[in-house]
């Protein structure tokens, strides 16, 4: 799922309400537009995007007269995060870590050269882990000097200097 559709998508009130109707059930063009009150073009305008999103399904239904209905419903679960700090701005999605792999490895079925896209992803993923790695060890030797300070033992920390005065 493209991020930036989807925030696209999510920045909107209006889409964001169909999606708060579509939450309880599938739904009809004429039954969201009468719900919102809002003009059945614009409310097929938000659907096509959001559709287009990933982020609703649609099929049609026939009814007891007249021609089948469009019924819309959420496609499935849709899960993100946004974090927003100094000098950051970073949205997340569960799984989104091999989205980009995934774009890439169906552009080389078709037949593109992707090498040097891979080799990028590749490099990426490489600075990614070797930050986790760091991270964790960072974590672990916190843990390690509040096990020490609940017994209470002087506290050492690796990346200090041995040239403290007694």
């Amino acid at each position: 799922m493209d991020l930036e559709l989807l925030l696209d998508v999510m920045g909107c009130k209006t889409r964001r309400d169909i999606l708060d109707l579509l939450r309880d059930e599938p739904r009809f063009v004429s039954q969201i537009s009468r719900e919102l009150e809002i003009g059945q073009k614009a409310i097929i305008e938000h659907l096509r995007s959001m559709e287009e999103a990933g982020l609703l399904s649609s099929n049609f239904q026939k009814i007891e007269r007249g021609r089948p209905r469009k019924y819309y419903d959420i496609s499935h679960d849709v899960e993100f995060q946004i974090f927003i700090s100094q000098g950051t701005i970073r949205v997340k999605a569960p799984g989104h870590e091999f989205q980009e792999l995934q774009m890439l490895e169906e552009r080389a079925r078709m037949g593109e050269d992707v090498s040097p896209e891979l080799e990028n992803l590749i490099k990426n993923y490489d600075e990614a882990k070797k930050h986790a790695e760091l991270l964790l060890k960072q974590v672990d030797a916190r843990k390690r000097a509040l096990k020490v300070r609940s017994l209470n033992l002087p506290v050492m920390f690796e990346d200090e200097s041995s040239d403290e005065k007694p």
